[in-house]
């Protein structure tokens, strides 16, 4: 008796099936549509869905999620349904889509009803009913309704297959009808075409007939052998492989194989092979009785002894078509094909059989596509299932399926093969059910270390859980798979779906057992080392680690030197996973260093010079042929690894360098950093800066020579940011790494180089080169501040005495320069820099200019939470510094560049921060005319430089600024002088826009300043880009009515109209007038033509 749940749980079931009467009773009463008839649908939909998982529960009252053949046989047959349910499907109209459950349904109750074991022409009765008038019999109704509705495009023309394949296999029926209804259906297949949609419908509905109709017919009777030959030819006309309708493909290879099984006589071979019982449970059972399994009978209905039947020509043209099946591009097709092979093959005689398997086999070559291998796994496993796969062929077959379960092909940025893989473990479940133990006996320790590698390292999980099924398929059946139980409960369903723990955990247990382990480490040196997916590289890398103390000495001697060789593969991926796995097994072995330390001793002493070595330096010279966004990583750690090797190898035991392997190594490296790769430069500069110190001992002039090479910038490697960029770097590493000494220049810094040093990183901050990558510059310049503050602090420390007084203002001015330009992270990085230098105090940085006023501008209590990459904080407190007057030109330098920036808030922020201080130093003409002198210098220093916006600074800040200025003032002469010298000839709009505010605000000073604007003024408004000229006008139109005094009042209406009234956007020579009657009005003089040069 059960428990109280049990009986909760059949009380719910019972309520349950008695709704479900109730609904199915009320059917009448809410057809008709309504909340009613919804409600009803739901719920029962409700009930329905709970046996989605498991619908067999409902086979014996009725299938929803069956095919119909459940519920067929539950349709009323009598001889009174017939035609009541004939009326029914005559009344529908087949173009109503909305109602094709109703038509579909009706088609198979009318299928059934085909199956009353009486004459149709008895149900007739008298066909004439008026002098003239015939009735249609009742045969001619029901195939006229199969025929209208095989070519319909729902879910009725599938009943109406049904119907077709049980009405025209009815003795009273094939004799009159059959031939009529096959040249019917033919002729509809010939004139259809898979290109259309029409045509598909047509073809499937005929199509679904002909293999119906075959099917129920391809037994004793063989109904269909008339006409097979005539149906195959019209197959061939079709041309349905080339269609890429799948449906229609795979019902042509069902078709094929049907008829192909009517030229043969339904018989079992004699031949095949024959396991004794199958039943696992009858095996168990046997066993424990201490029986000997018994072979089974054969069955009664044999093939006779004589092997020597004549086969029918049409075989041999179904076979052939079968075996290109296998070879079709949807999975669908190829089953369907193999179940024929294995169909055919049963009834063909042992020699003709064998060359099918023959022909199966030949899928399996290195040309042939993953299809026909899946199709291939498909047919060996269907073979060995019906014991048509004899044991003299396994030698030839288990090769074969071992080389699927490791099949993987790259295709673009994937693989396939994974239905291969899953197929080859079906065909090894297949073979554990099929054959004797002692026939697979040879066989075991190949099959079952493939199984687990791929039930342990297989990238698919459903192809690891494949491969743990037909393992434990094989354990149970077979019973020799060494320790298959232990090895089952570890890697169970469950276990081998996360793929880490099967490569890290699974893995190990199982090469615990000696008969798996060396397997196991040779296919991951095979076949995953050099996989396309990273992922596997790494976890197989990572597994070889682990599996190396299962194997120490076999990893030592074969394994390490296998992948050290790899890493002189061609192939990226190689590469990369030989790589890895040298760096896990050598990891490993030093791991187990502490007990045998002469695996790794040997092993790495022979190799660390010509093996590790010349990876590491082909690794740097190559870096130009890795992708960009890994060379960085790849480049770090192959410099990183040099700095292990060296002091791991290339020391004395005094601490001193091999001078054979220094002078080597040292003039290898010099003399990569004039390769004309950029990026071979950026390695070997990282690699000399990784050096010991021991190895540098004795060269550092030399070397350091070097990298000031690298960073010079020169015409024919400008654009070499890069690798400037790391030669800043390694000239930072190695003072950090030999440190500070005085007296030593070639081993140490000292004073003898210091200012070399100094040299070399000042130079860059002035490294503002552009490129398609944008300021690829700030890269360098940002490397140089870096360096100088890592180079200062290391002096600070020891020997501060070397830090120069120039050389410290200089470092800190143009940091601060750095710090006021327009890259909002670049500019934080640049205020980090100069705040440490300036808030340093173990010992404090000596020589800093201002150093008390600049405490007192960046107390440490406070700038510690400014955001500098902010332009709204970092500017305002920039612009403090231009009261110092070390810092003025620098610091005012750099805000030019962001004032002449392109982002809004970089312009707004610096523009207004600027004009801020000029208002505060508007009192003090002593301030004011220092500012003015200090962008007049930097104006004519980088006169004509695109990168600086001074016309644009001076447009927006400095004209409004210097109103107090007079006309005699040398500050507004030099001004006009330099404006003019920046826009003469220049083609850049945004400077000749500029241009035209700046003179237009120099008008208001009297005197030569305002005669000469409005001359420069007179020339753009002829100038030859038209937008030039009409924005001259126009701000020319604003001035003269901004300026009262600068056009007496008698002439300023006629000036006013020249400069509104004229299109100055027309040509050239039209403006020209206006523009001189202009000049006349201002009283300045008209420009003339000047003649080109070379010109008559």
């Amino acid at each position: 008796a059960g428990g109280p749940e049990e009986e909760a749980e059949d009380g719910k079931a019972l309520a349950t099936a008695a709704e479900t009467r109730a609904l199915l009773g009320r059917l009448r009463e809410v057809h008709g549509g309504g909340k009613a008839h919804e409600v009803a649908l739901q719920r029962f939909r409700g009930i329905m869905n709970k046996y989605e998982e498991q619908p067999h529960l409902l086979d014996p009252h009725l299938g929803k999620n069956k095919s119909y053949k459940i519920f067929l046989r539950l349709f009323p047959h009598e001889v009174a349904d017939m035609e009541p349910v004939l009326d029914l499907v005559a009344n529908q109209n087949p173009k109503d889509h909305e109602t094709w459950e109703t038509r579909y349904i009706l088609l198979l109750w009318l299928s059934v009803t085909c199956l009353i074991p009486f004459d149709f022409s008895r149900l007739d009765g008298n066909l004439v009913t008026q002098p003239g008038q015939t009735r249609m019999s009742i045969m001619d109704r029901i195939l006229q309704i199969a025929e209208s509705y095989l070519v319909v495009g729902d879910k009725a023309r599938d009943g109406a297959a049904v119907l077709v394949s049980r009405f025209i296999t009815r003795p009273d029926v094939k004799h009159s009808k059959m031939a009529g209804f096959l040249d019917w259906s033919l002729c509809s297949l010939a004139r259809s075409s898979f290109q259309n949609v029409e045509g598909v419908i047509t073809m499937n509905g005929m199509l679904q007939a002909l293999v119906s109709t075959a099917h129920r017919g391809h037994g004793d009777s063989r109904d269909l052998l008339f006409a097979a030959a005539t149906v195959l030819s019209c197959l061939d006309g079709c041309r349905l492989p080339e269609s890429n309708q799948t449906l229609l493909r795979k019902l042509g290879v069902k078709l094929v194989q049907r008829l192909g099984l009517t030229f043969l006589k339904p018989k079992v071979a004699a031949w095949r092979y024959q396991r004794g019982c199958r039943s696992l449970a009858a095996n168990l059972q046997l066993l424990t009785q201490g029986q000997s399994e018994q072979k089974q009978k054969p069955p009664l209905l044999t093939s006779d002894d004589d092997e020597d039947d004549d086969v029918p020509e049409g075989v041999e043209s179904v076979i052939e078509q079968l075996l290109a099946g296998l070879k079709d591009k949807d999975t669908v097709v190829r089953w369907s094909a193999a179940k024929g092979i294995g169909r055919m093959a049963g009834r063909l005689p042992r020699a003709l059989a064998d060359d099918v398997v023959g022909s199966v086999l030949e899928c399996f070559s290195f040309q042939e596509t993953d299809k026909a291998w899946h199709g291939g796994c498909l047919a060996l496993a269907e073979l060995g299932r019906r014991g048509l796969l004899l044991p003299s062929r396994l030698a030839d077959v288990v090769p074969v399926i071992l080389k699927a379960l490791t099949y993987d092909e790259k295709r673009g940025a994937c693989s396939v093969g994974t239905n291969v893989r899953d197929a080859a473990c079906y065909v090894c479940w297949a073979f554990a059910r099929a054959y004797e133990p002692q026939e697979l006996k040879p066989f075991v320790t190949t099959i079952s270390s493939a199984l687990l590698i791929t039930t342990v390292f297989d990238r698919d999980v459903n192809c690891r859980r494949a491969a743990s099924a037909a393992f434990q398929e094989n354990v149970g059946r077979q019973g020799t798979f060494p320790h298959g139980i232990d090895i089952l409960t570890t890697a169970d369903y469950f276990a081998v779906g996360n793929r880490c723990n099967c490569f890290l955990v699974i893995s190990v247990f199982i090469a615990g057992f000696p008969e798996y382990t060396q397997p196991m480490i040779d296919h991951l040196v095979a076949m995953k080392i050099n996989h396309w997916d990273r992922v596997i590289r790494e976890l197989a890398a990572k597994a070889l680690h682990n599996l190396t103390q299962q194997a120490p000495v076999y990893c030592a001697t074969r394994v390490f030197p296998t992948l050290l060789s790899m890493t002189l593969s061609s192939d990226l991926h190689t590469r990369h996973g030989s790589i890895l796995a040298c760096a896990e097994v050598a990891y490993a072995l030093h791991r187990l260093a502490a007990q045998e330390s002469r695996f790794v001793s040997e092993v790495t002493t022979c190799f660390k010079m010509n093996g590790w070595q010349w990876l590491i330096n082909d690794t740097l010279r190559s870096l130009h042929l890795i992708s960009s966004h890994s060379r960085q990583q790849i480049k770090d750690t192959a410099v990183s690894a040099l700095a292990a090797l060296c002091s791991e190898y290339y020391v004395k035991e005094s601490g001193e360098a091999d001078p054979a392997i220094q002078e080597a190594l040292i003039t290898q490296y010099l003399a990569e950093l004039r390769n004309p790769e950029e990026m071979t430069r950026c390695g070997f500069s990282l690699a000399l800066g990784a050096l010991p110190r021991f190895l540098l001992k004795g060269r550092l002039q030399q070397v350091l020579t070097g990298l000031r090479a690298v960073t010079h910038t020169s015409p024919e490697d400008v654009s070499f940011a890069e690798s400037r960029r790391d030669g800043l770097k390694a000239i930072a590493g190695i003072c950090q790494t030999v440190g500070v000494k005085a007296g030593a220049p070639d081993e140490a810094v000292c004073r003898e180089n210091v200012s070399q040093i100094y040299s070399a990183l000042l130079g860059c901050m002035d490294d503002y080169t552009k490129d398609s990558r944008g300021d690829v510059g700030s890269w360098v310049r940002k490397a140089a501040m870096t360096s100088l503050m890592d180079l200062t602090l290391l002096l600070a420390r020891s020997q501060p005495e070397l830090i120069e007084a120039h050389i410290c203002e200089r470092i800190m001015c143009c940091v601060a320069q750095q710090a006021s330009e327009k890259i909002d992270g670049f500019r934080a990085h640049a205020a980090s820099v100069f705040l440490t230098l300036l808030h340093f105090d173990s010992p404090p940085i000596p020589h800093v200019p201002h150093r008390g006023e600049l405490e007192k501008l960046f107390p440490r209590s406070s700038v510690a939470s400014v955001n500098w990459s902010a332009a709204s904080q970092a500017f305002p407190r920039i612009t403090q510094l231009l009261g110092l007057p070390t810092y003025r030109y620098h610091v005012l330098l750099g805000l030019v560049v962001s004032v002449g920036g392109l982002t809004e808030s970089t312009i707004r922020h610096s523009t207004q921060s600027l004009f801020e201080y000029m208002r505060g130093i508007q009192s003090d003409p002593q301030a004011l005319g220092s500012f003015g002198g200090t962008l007049l210098q930097i104006f004519e220093d980088n006169l004509l430089k695109d990168r600086t916006g001074l016309t644009f600074l001076i447009e927006k800040v400095c004209v409004p600024g210097l109103e107090c200025s007079s006309s005699s003032h040398p500050f507004a002469v030099k001004l006009l002088a330099l404006c003019k010298k920046e826009i003469k000839n220049s083609k850049d709009i945004h400077k000749l826009l500029s241009g035209i505010s700046v003179f237009c605000g120099m008008v208001q000073f009297p005197g030569s300043v305002r005669k000469s604007a409005l001359l420069q003024l007179c020339l753009l408004l002829g100038h030859r880009f038209p937008p030039i000229r009409k924005t001259t006008a126009s701000q020319v139109y604003e001035m003269v009515l901004t300026y009262g005094d600068v056009v007496s009042a008698d002439v300023l209406d006629e000036v006013v109209a020249v400069l509104s009234d004229t299109a100055w956007n027309a040509e050239l020579a039209v403006v020209r007038e206006p523009r001189n009657r202009l000049c006349d009005l201002l009283g300045v003089p008209r420009p003339q033509l000047v003649p080109k040069p070379g010109a008559c």
